[in-house]
This record gives C-alpha cells, structure tokens and sequence, in this order.
C-alpha cells in the first residue's frame, strides 16, 4: 500500500484525498460514464481479450491486485471502482444495479472496448447480472463470484438462527433509514474489518493496511451513504431483474465461482435457471473474500474460462 502522505494528486480523481495505491504495470485512468466518472485500472496486452473487474462490499478495484498481474500475460486486464466505490463519483443517484451497471458499460466503452468478458464478486456481481441482461451483445462471458443477487440467488428471507445469521444479518441493518450512518460514522474501521476479517476463512487474509485502505474508502465523503445505498435499492434491483427475465434468459456463458467456506454454496446451480450455459466451480481453502484469498485458483479458473471459449469460437469459425 502507499503512504496517504505520498500519494500523488491526480488530475481529474473525484476522491483526491484517498490514497491511491500502485500496482506495478497498471495504469490509473477516470473515464466519463454518462457523467459519473469511473475510476479504471488497466494493463495486460492490449490486444488480448479485455477481461473487466468489478469488486463489492466493503472492497475496491483493489480487491482483485494479486488477480491481475496472473491475467495480464494473455489479456486486457480492466478493474472499475463502481460508482460510490474507491476514487469513482459517488453521485446522488439510484444504486439499482441496473442504472449502476448502465454506467459502467458506458464506462467500458469510453475505454475503446466494443467487448469483453467479465468477473464480478458481492454487490459487483449484482451489477454484473444486470449489465449482462441489458448487454449480452457485448459480452463474451460472465463470471460471478460469491453473491447473492437480488431476486436472483439472495434469500427472500434472512435467517435468524447463528449458524448462518451471521452471513447476511447487515441486509436488513443496511436498508433502516439514518440509524445505520448514525452508528457507523467515524467507526468505519472497526465496521469494514468485521467483514474482512469474519467472512474470510482466514483472519489473517487482510493486514491492517488493507483494512485501513477499504475504510477510508468507505469513510470518504459519500462513500457510507452510497455503501448503504446499494442494499436499500436492492429491492428495486430484484424488481427490475426479475422484468427483465420474463423477456429473456441470459445467453452468454457464465461461470460461478463458490467457495468451500463462502456464503453461496453453489453459485452454477442457483444461476442456472436464469442461464442457457453455466458451469461452475468451488474453490477450496477460501471463505467469501475468493480474490484475495485464493487469487491463484481464481485467475486460473477465469483464463480456462476465456480461453476454453475463445478456442472454441475458433473452431466454429475454422479460423
């Protein structure tokens, strides 16, 4: 991680203040999304296949940095902080996955990519489910790591019993008006190391500098309120899924990547009904953080994926 007193100012960051980490051979970019700006990380060869990254709660693009540098040898390797997330705008709009995804498609062309595959976990594979239905004409593939997706894979209900609550007692935190803020504000650190620490197999998986980076992330101006935003639309996300679904089933490939110890046993199955062509895999020795706790098996699962693809198309086309 960087030090906050060395991070350089970049022209055109909507989150100046935060400490912008380097990673080696990537480059820092902001695009312009139908007005919100969406701050990219790129590297990889150019003329790869563009694979793009989105994170969830409480992570940023960051969540994927021992993922990329395993792709960047054979692709085009783009993490996006959604809108709210990281150094992007956290815009006073609706956090509805399907208006977040419009941005981040918008923000994926303003880079120069016509298509691309892409691999989302938590609240980032919401918004990848979303943007595929509407988008399927530029997608090569999506894979979903470890989310329950409204309407989608997240219980209609949430259990109340210990063995399991805890796993996803904050969707109904999350969605109470103004308490939520009023207990978390100034107390980020403690709330975002929770997660990290709770959900992953792990408690060693995230050090103190990764716990402080995501919690800057989340206690900069507008960074709670649209953290929490995602959770209180997510009604609106299932509604405007399940509208979509009636029309049309997704047609890409989709990947689901669960873990041993995560909290979607099964991502292929429960997406299943809702895909033409899903496979799945469990990755073993991980809890819910599949990126950072096992970035070894989930680069290699996402480049069989793109490429299994690829040499098929080629043998369909005879090129």
């Amino acid at each position: 991680m960087n030090d906050p007193a060395s991070t350089p100012r970049v022209s055109g960051n909507p989150v100046p203040d935060l400490p912008l980490p380097a990673l080696p051979r990537f480059t820092h970019r902001w695009v312009d999304a139908g007005g919100v700006r969406l701050h990219t990380v790129e590297g990889g060869r150019p003329d790869g296949p563009a694979v793009v990254l989105l994170a969830g709660f409480p992570q940023t693009w960051w969540a994927w940095r021992k993922v990329m540098p395993e792709l960047a040898d054979r692709c085009r390797v783009i993490a996006i902080d959604l809108p709210g997330q990281g150094h992007s705008d956290r815009p006073d709009i609706s956090y509805d996955t399907h208006t977040v995804a419009a941005y981040v498609h918008d923000g994926v062309r303003a880079l120069g990519v016509s298509t691309y595959w892409l691999a989302a976990h938590d609240i980032g594979a919401w918004v990848a489910f979303s943007l595929a239905l509407k988008n399927e004409n530029q997608l090569r593939g999506l894979a979903l790591l470890d989310a329950g997706i409204p309407g989608i894979t997240l219980p209609d209900t949430i259990p109340t019993d210990p063995e399991h609550a805890w796993k996803t007692w904050h969707f109904a935190f999350h969605l109470v008006p103004d308490l939520p803020e009023t207990l978390l504000a100034g107390r980020e650190r403690e709330y975002v190391g929770w997660f990290l620490k709770a959900k992953a197999l792990s408690p060693d998986t995230f050090d103190d500098a990764e716990v402080e980076h995501y919690a800057a992330s989340v206690a900069a101006r507008g960074g709670l309120r649209a953290s929490l935003a995602y959770y209180r639309d997510a009604a609106e996300s299932a509604r405007r899924n399940h509208e979509a679904l009636r029309r049309q089933s997704l047609t890409v490939p989709v990947l689901g990547i669960s873990s041993n110890h995560g909290s979607i046993p099964d991502m292929a199955g429960s997406l299943r009904p809702y895909a033409d062509h899903a496979t799945g895999i469990v990755v073993q020795d991980a809890g819910h953080f599949i990126p950072d706790e096992r970035p070894d098996a989930v680069a290699a699962a996402l480049t069989d994926f793109i490429h299994q693809d690829a040499a098929t198309l080629r043998r369909a086309t005879g090129s």
